[in-house]
């Protein structure tokens, strides 16, 4: 597939509540066009992250600072951040100046797969290449010079993918925040059931 022929999503698409985004998402194609070609996958899982009032968003407390600056536009704008070395891609929800996110924590391999693995220093299974929030961004070539893209247009985009009505979306508690009280139990993560890509398992609610 060339680049031309993908269906990037309308910038409306992203104007919706942040748990309905982050369910939405989910089977959309997450493309990154770089230097050394296109690399794409399907989103498979998601994680919601609502706000001020959430102790698990970096936005908890309204705390705004360079790092969060982004959670503050409009929708459909991209927010990185590294963790342990590791840069993480979210999109950017709710309206301007309400700093919600989603953060895309896998996706299956679409295009350029071989790119993907030589990024990923040839990893042999492929069910390893991109099941997690660090692992995807590194195998599609995604790093902190994205932060700020708007998701409609190269180099790095949201694109149409698998029709909703072909998989099936659970829910359950998000992954790795522990130390957030409460917030740690919310169902606030959305996953395509039975797909290999998916990061863990927990059980859902």
């Amino acid at each position: 597939m060339t680049l031309n022929q993908y269906k990037p999503v309308e910038e409306t698409f992203f104007h919706m509540p942040t748990l309905e985004l982050a369910r939405h998402l989910l089977g959309k194609l997450l493309v990154k066009t770089t230097s050394a070609g296109t690399a794409s996958g399907f989103i498979v899982e998601t994680e919601a992250y609502i706000g001020p009032g959430d102790r698990a968003a970096h936005s908890y407390n309204d705390r705004r600072t360079a790092r969060t600056e982004m959670m503050y536009a409009s929708p459909g704008h991209t927010y990185t951040y590294t963790m342990h070395t590791h840069c993480l891609v979210n999109v950017v929800s709710g309206a301007a100046e309400h700093p919600e996110a989603v953060l895309i924590r896998a996706v299956e391999p679409y295009e350029g797969r071989e790119l993907m693995h030589l990024r990923r220093n040839r990893m042999k299974k492929e069910t390893e290449l991109t099941n997690g929030p660090g692992k995807l961004t590194k195998a599609l070539g995604i790093d902190p010079t994205d932060y700020g893209r708007l998701l409609t247009h190269p180099p790095l985009l949201i694109a149409e993918g698998w029709e909703p009505e072909s998989f099936e979306v659970i829910t359950g508690p998000r992954i790795g925040i522990e130390n957030s009280g409460e917030a740690k139990e919310y169902p606030w993560r959305f996953w395509i059931g039975g797909n290999p890509f998916v990061s863990r398992l927990r059980k859902s609610k």
